[in-house]
């Protein structure tokens, strides 16, 4: 029998309701929270503060400034397979390259990144959850470049059929554009904007390992 995960998708824009008038208990219950880009680190520091879950996050690309001002507590999963209560969860951030921009891709780029995840996947046997700041082409992403999603997202939702795709980039000013919820075969795909609180159950007998550092390892060596 499985358990409920609850997780906390955001993305975009700051929620005053959980920063501006924040009161304890707000976070409570929530198991993990999952960025999908373009919010202030100082937001994030915030949030892991006075949740008691743990914060992944992927970059938007607006988010340059992380470079030199990461959201301290947080866990950065781009371009790794992270894997919570064996949940296995990957991510990829960033947007279509329209300017100069550390976290802007070109297709070509994007499916580069796709491709040197081969090992991860093969060792991970796929992912549950795919997170990113842009959509997957021709599914809720824009007419404009600066807003078109990534075709290999479309790849690897077809071979890996994940439960859930999160997003951010597309905003709720982009009027029919914006869609909170879309499927894709069996993946149901949520734009994160803002905020976006939903279950995943998961199964215990499922165990993964754990993706460690070098220096972790060489650690716990010597203890």
């Amino acid at each position: 029998m499985g358990v409920y995960v609850k997780i906390l998708a955001i993305a975009d824009k700051e929620s005053k309701n959980l920063w501006d008038y924040y009161e304890p208990g707000k976070l409570e219950g929530i198991d993990l929270i999952i960025s999908c880009g373009d919010l202030n680190p100082d937001y994030l520091q915030f949030l892991v503060t006075f949740a008691h879950a743990p914060i992944l996050y992927v970059h938007g690309n607006h988010d340059d400034r992380y470079q030199e001002y990461p959201p301290d507590g947080c866990i950065c999963i781009e371009d790794k397979i992270y894997v919570h209560d064996g949940v296995r969860i990957l991510g990829l951030g960033g947007s279509l390259r329209y300017k100069p921009g550390i976290h802007q891709y070109e297709q070509k780029e994007m499916r580069s990144r796709v491709r040197k995840l081969w090992f991860q996947l093969r060792r991970y046997k796929g992912f549950d959850i795919l997170v990113t700041h842009a959509p997957a082409y021709g599914v809720g992403d824009g007419d404009d470049r600066p807003h078109q999603g990534f075709e290999v997202f479309v790849d690897l939702l077809e071979k890996y059929c994940p439960r859930y795709f999160l997003h951010g980039h597309v905003h709720t000013n982009y009027g029919r554009k914006f869609q909170r919820y879309n499927c894709f075969g069996d993946t149901l795909i949520i734009n994160a904007y803002e905020t976006q609180l939903f279950e995943y159950e998961t199964e215990y007998e499922k165990e993964f390992p754990v993706i460690r550092s070098k220096k972790e390892m060489e650690r716990n060596a010597k203890e």
